[in-house]
């Protein structure tokens, strides 16, 4: 009787009862659900709504931050890249164009070992005067590379001008723009055709508004013709036989009538545009070792 008399113990077995009770009309597959256990599952499912949505929300918010940190790196990175490729890329362009300048060059020097007993030192240009007016550009060869003034200064097209200044480790070379008849410091150029070898005149001036250079004192009866190539003559102290300087385009008689000048297009670019390599031109008996 004691011990039925204590309460708590009772309450314990009454407990355990329904629970045993409750696990009996649960177990077992049955095909309808008592409306207790319907109000359970409903009450226990919108208690879980209530937690997991914003658990949810809240944990997609925390991923959409470390998406959006993680695409800013990312982004960061691409740029970086792209940025690298595109002056690595500009870098390779401008080494290739180096690269086939320079083996025209050495093809343009191996020709002339051929042809003549010249030697063509090649130069960087290393800076060009910008006034319209003063056609001087500067190479990187000087006095200790055996450069002189009066030196010819040509492309693997033609001649451009000639040295008429030299330090240590530069010159200033004056371009054929700058030849006019009309100065004292300017010097004529006396040329020849090569196609025809008895032909002479002397490129004296060049005009601005065509872009040619004009040959004077023709003979009348000189056999030069509109297509030939006019080479320098040799005759002179400044520019040695062959140099290639441009084709004939024009000839007319001058002003007094008693010779001919003729209008002479360039084979070298005279614009300074996109200058970069050039040859200093020298008689193999006079280049000294610097």
């Amino acid at each position: 009787m004691k011990l039925f008399s204590n309460k708590r113990l009772i309450l314990s077995l009454v407990s355990l009862i329904i629970m045993i009770a409750l696990m009996g009309v649960t177990l077992g597959n049955r095909g309808t659900v008592t409306w207790p256990e319907k109000m359970v599952q409903d009450t226990v499912a919108w208690m879980q709504g209530l937690i997991y949505k914003p658990a949810g929300y809240i944990a997609g918010f925390f991923e959409d931050i470390g998406n959006l940190s993680r695409l800013y790196e990312e982004n960061k990175t691409l740029k970086r890249t792209l940025s690298h490729y595109a002056r690595d890329t500009a870098r390779l362009n401008v080494l290739i164009a180096e690269n086939e300048r320079l083996k025209e060059a050495l093809r343009f020097t191996e020709r002339q070992k051929l042809s003549d007993q010249l030697v063509y030192q090649i130069a960087r240009v290393v800076a060009v005067n910008q006034d319209s007016s003063n056609n001087v550009f500067k190479i990187d060869l000087g006095e200790r590379d055996g450069i002189k003034p009066d030196l010819p200064v040509v492309t693997t097209d033609g001649l451009i001008g000639r040295v008429i200044r030299v330090s240590e480790f530069s010159s200033n070379v004056l371009m054929l723009t700058d030849i006019n008849d009309q100065s004292l410091n300017s010097r004529g150029i006396s040329v020849t055709s090569l196609q025809h070898p008895d032909s002479f005149g002397v490129i004296e001036s060049f005009d601005h508004e065509t872009g040619y250079l004009i040959m004077s004192k023709i003979k009348q009866e000189d056999p030069l013709q509109i297509g030939d190539t006019i080479v320098t003559s040799g005759l002179g102290e400044v520019y040695p036989a062959g140099l290639i300087i441009g084709t004939v385009v024009s000839r007319q008689e001058g002003s007094f009538g008693i010779t001919h000048v003729a209008e002479i297009k360039p084979a070298a670019d005279l614009s300074m545009n996109g200058l970069r390599e050039v040859f200093v031109v020298q008689n193999e008996w006079d280049v000294s070792e610097p």
